[in-house]
């Protein structure tokens, strides 16, 4: 079991990234492989709207955004995590979703196979139709209002789907902005380790709609 953590914090000691690194120990816990990517360390340019992949299925700018697609692809597992900022996810966080407009391209219009799996050991490439693939969400955010997090529910509703992936779980929590403070939140941190274990055990049935934690710092 592949867990990947994508971390779209550019803040040292982020809220949402101290979460993120709980849920990849609880997913550890039940024996899985996690792999952590922090994107404020790599360059990534926003999608230039250039259409060209709805030609290839591929996106033709180069730059860091082809060190993170194959992990996306590869994952049985994804936690992605983001600070709310204006009631949304944060420009990294984003700029990440909108370069997987070649997935989507690939998807809907190409109607080709998402993800292709050739991990060593493992034989030949193999496409992830029928395999069960799933995501959870972690945000934080300032502001005691719980609207800020509608606006999560619905890009990544839609992000997931063009990754193929099924909508595990959403961990909010809200009133949280001084760096750090979440790990004095003893409910959210078992909150993240507990999810992370469950997103990563195969045993666990998959839910037929997210599962929601919203907590209050």
């Amino acid at each position: 079991m592949k867990v990947l953590g994508i971390s779209t914090s550019p803040r040292t000691q982020s809220n949402s990234d101290i979460l993120l690194r709980q849920a990849l120990a609880g997913a550890q816990s039940v024996g899985a492989e996690a792999e952590y990517i922090r994107l404020c360390k790599l360059n990534i340019a926003p999608c230039s709207a250039c259409g060209a992949c709805c030609a290839t299925g591929s996106c033709p700018i180069q730059d860091d955004f082809q060190i993170v697609l194959p992990k996306l692809l590869e994952a049985d597992r994804l936690v992605f995590a983001t600070p709310i900022f204006f009631m949304s996810v944060c420009a990294q966080a984003k700029i990440l979703i909108d370069r997987c407009q070649c997935l989507w391209a690939r998807k809907y219009v190409l109607k080709q196979p998402i993800a292709q799996t050739a991990r060593q050991g493992e034989g030949p490439c193999r496409s992830t139709a029928g395999l069960d693939r799933r995501a959870m969400m972690i945000a934080v955010g300032g502001t005691k209002s719980r609207k800020m997090f509608e606006c999560v529910r619905l890009i990544m509703k839609y992000y997931l789907d063009a990754l193929d992936m099924a909508y595990f779980a959403n961990l909010f929590v809200s009133s949280v902005d001084e760096p750090g403070k979440i790990a004095d939140n003893t409910a959210a941190m078992e909150r993240a380790f507990q999810l992370g274990a469950k997103l990563a055990d195969a045993a666990v049935p998959a839910p037929e709609i997210p599962i929601e934690v919203e907590l209050t710092g």
